[in-house]
């Protein structure tokens, strides 16, 4: 019996982009993924700016956003994983959003 070996590559992020209710990925494969934004409540709480702001990390199986210290996997959003973060670790993230800025 022959058999064939087919080496797969895992599809890599290569743009995102978010509006107010919609997280969309393009991958290396040709196909874009979308998800509710609702799934990241740490999206869902920034500014347009800061959810502009991402950069592709691990060579495009990740992406991570500096300004809201979010990131999300290509592997869970392929997987349909929303957010893990607990709802503890949320509400302390958006009190320290709430205090002023101290300048430097």
């Amino acid at each position: 019996m022959n058999s064939s070996t087919v080496e797969t590559r895992a599809a890599t992020a290569r743009h995102v982009s978010v509006t107010d209710d919609t997280l969309s990925v393009d991958l290396s494969d040709g196909r874009t993924i979308s998800v509710p934004l609702a799934w990241y409540p740490r999206l869902v709480h920034g500014r347009s700016k800061e959810r502009n702001g991402w950069r592709l990390i691990a060579r495009g199986r990740g992406i991570h956003w500096p300004d809201l210290d979010e990131d999300i996997s290509v592997e869970n959003l392929l997987a349909g994983k929303p957010s893990g973060e607990s709802a503890a670790s949320f509400k302390r993230w958006l009190q320290q959003r709430a205090l002023p800025k101290r300048k430097a």
